[in-house]
């Protein structure tokens, strides 16, 4: 679901332009703290203003993208003029989109055709663009490689069956060492978007088909989904921290990084943070 976030810009602001379109303009875009977001977002918006001469305001939104949503739903729906550029998420061009204004008036047709037509798409509401594409993003498994080796595996698992195992194998042995905070595997486990993005890989990788079929119809309800759904729900307490139904990117990146955990579900961000001097 998180595969990609966007910058959409409001109807009540001015529009990002050339130095001669909005000469002396200050703008207010929104961006998130999680990772490199916040400091790719800085150093860009700065090199927008030195290029155009305007300035730009960074405003740092709620690490959760629930509470973000929320936060930009109130703002919007009262007129406020606080954010002009907002960074939204793959699934709420169609939420949000009565509030930005039509981007095919401000950007060429050149442009738009530089990113994969289905992002395109996914962003086109009644036929205006609301958003274009900032950066890509897409689930991964981060594993201790160190450890796969330690415990005799050459390769790390490809069925959620083998990281079970794999991850109780590595649990038990590292807890028998002395390390008794030492988990198997953290995921994203609060009731936020970001459950909704892991379960829908779980889902997925069984098989189970869709939430809503094209015709509308629920489908969700079916064996494959149902059974990836109870392996998930069986790794709390067993592999995976009683805590992590609280836990969003951040705490499971503070538990693996911390070295208290085998495997970890988590986005790119957590890569370059993971192999830092001080990880």
């Amino acid at each position: 679901m998180k595969a990609l976030k966007y910058v959409a810009i409001a109807a009540l602001s001015v529009a990002f332009g050339s130095a001669t379109s909005a000469q002396g303009v200050t703008l207010r875009i929104s961006c998130g703290a999680v990772g490199q977001e916040l400091e790719l977002c800085t150093e860009g918006a700065q090199a927008w203003a030195d290029k155009t001469g305007n300035k730009v305001e960074v405003v740092s939104t709620p690490n959760s993208t629930t509470d973000r949503l929320a936060l930009y739903q109130q703002q919007l729906a009262a007129g406020s003029s606080d954010i002009d550029v907002y960074q939204i998420d793959v699934i709420w061009p169609g939420i949000l989109s009565d509030f930005f204004i039509d981007l095919n008036d401000y950007v060429s047709s050149d442009l738009v055709a530089k990113f994969f037509p289905r992002i395109v798409a996914a962003n086109t509401v009644d036929g205006r663009l609301v958003a274009l594409p900032w950066f890509t993003d897409a689930g991964l498994l981060y594993y201790r490689t160190d450890l796969l080796k330690k415990y005799g595996y050459a390769k790390p698992p490809t069925t959620w069956d083998e990281l079970e195992q794999m991850a109780a194998k590595i649990q038990a042995g590292e807890r028998k060492a002395g390390n008794g905070s030492f988990w198997g595997f953290v995921f994203q486990g609060k009731a936020y978007e970001g459950l909704t993005c892991d379960a829908l890989e779980w889902v997925f990788s069984h098989k189970g088909g869709t939430i809503v079929d094209q015709d509308g119809n629920i489908t969700i309800n079916n064996p494959n989904a149902v059974k990836a759904i109870q392996q998930a729900a069986g790794w709390v307490g067993k592999i995976a921290p009683p805590g992590v139904t609280s836990y969003q990117e951040e705490e499971a990146r503070g538990v693996w990084q911390a070295g208290n955990a085998a495997f970890m579900r988590n986005w790119p961000y957590a890569y370059s943070l993971g192999n830092s001097a001080d990880s």
